[in-house]
């Protein structure tokens, strides 16, 4: 059973489970690391850490965020000492790690936690009205539950403390241009605009028609885990 958190933005729903202030934090795979910046904000000093040169390169040239070092590597081999943060955050972002490093990926974050650390994980559910429409085109549910099936095989073991919530949001797209342009130009997941520009498609993305543009369901599933176990 998942704890139910309400609507929420992804920051709004960290600081509901987890007070971030004053922490030593990584975030593996920050993409264009507004999450990041959002951390910092918050008083953490963050390692953002992201996989895609081309997505890297654009962060690091990006101006100074203070609290906040962008690096590029792969969530399987964080640059970092063990048992040297006070936390490890996946938003949205084990299920992109290949299916044959998710365990690597969650055993890396283990190895930097100190003992007392956390690991929180945000993924998007596969339900909801914005996982129908992006289907077609951009179809994660094999690896969205394979990361769910790393979670328990490979985080769960490792930690004295579990938790597990989820939190709604709703996507919104100004037009169905504006949403093929988005996914288009992702450098690190590229789709092709012929994919996306389908029948099937345009017939989901008018389904969400609302007086304030395209607005859809997308439920965000939390897994909290803390305190890792001695060895045995």
């Amino acid at each position: 059973m998942r704890t139910a958190l309400g609507e929420l933005g992804d920051l709004e729903a960290l600081q509901q489970v987890v007070e971030v202030a004053g922490l030593s934090l990584i975030e593996a795979g920050c993409a264009a690391g507004d999450t990041a910046r959002g951390l910092a904000e918050r008083g953490a000093r963050v390692l953002a850490v992201e996989p895609d040169p081309v997505q890297a390169e654009k962060n690091r040239a990006q101006p100074p965020a203070p609290g906040v070092t962008f690096v590029e590597a792969g969530a399987e081999a964080l640059p970092a000492e063990d048992a040297s943060v006070d936390g490890v955050l996946f938003f949205r972002s084990l299920h992109h790690v290949p299916r044959e490093l998710m365990d690597a990926a969650l055993a890396e974050a283990a190895r930097v936690l100190k003992p007392d650390g956390f690991l929180y994980v945000a993924e998007p559910g596969m339900e909801g009205s914005h996982f129908k429409l992006m289907r077609p085109f951009n179809d994660e549910f094999e690896v969205r539950t394979l990361a769910q099936q790393a979670l328990e095989k490979s985080a769960r073991p490792r930690f004295e403390e579990t938790a597990r919530y989820v939190y709604m949001q709703r996507p919104r797209h100004e037009s169905f241009a504006a949403m093929v342009t988005k996914f288009s130009s992702l450098s690190y997941n590229p789709i092709p605009r012929e994919l996306i520009e389908q029948n099937e498609v345009r017939n989901n993305f008018e389904a969400g028609k609302t007086d304030d543009g395209y607005v859809f369901e997308q439920p965000m599933l939390i897994d909290f885990h803390r305190r890792l176990r001695a060895p045995s």
